[in-house]
């Protein structure tokens, strides 16, 4: 058996080929930067709980996790998260904060200003 390259999750790798072509047409790093962290391994790929994306955001602000999201900690304010994966723990917290949950490609859907979106983790 030869080296694999890539993930073998057919989503994942869908939402790799999406993000790779957002970021040729719209000519942004924002695109491909979340494209390649994708690709990492999934021991490499991002974990990011509550707690660390309530200290380091303002509210109402719009974020992207190139990961998943844990639900550890607490979130004192409103914002946009972007996701490859939520907990269950971390979505309950964050419906209850009445926070949108997107998934990676809903955002790219959105059409939303890449100056106005953070990568997170």
């Amino acid at each position: 058996m030869g080296n694999r390259t890539g993930p073998l999750n057919p989503h994942l790798r869908n939402l790799i080929a999406e993000l790779k072509k957002k970021a040729i047409d719209d000519s942004s790093k924002l695109w491909k930067r979340l494209a390649v962290d994708l690709e990492r391994p999934t021991r490499n790929r991002r974990a990011v709980n509550l707690s660390r994306i309530n200290r380091f955001t303002k509210d109402n602000e719009v974020i992207v996790v190139p990961g998943k999201v844990l639900g550890s900690g607490v979130l004192d304010h409103k914002v946009t998260i972007a996701a490859f994966a939520f907990s269950d723990g971390a979505v309950e917290k964050l419906k209850q904060k009445n926070c949108d949950l997107l998934t990676i490609q809903d955002l790219m859907k959105k059409g939303s200003k890449t100056s106005e979106i953070r990568i997170i983790g």
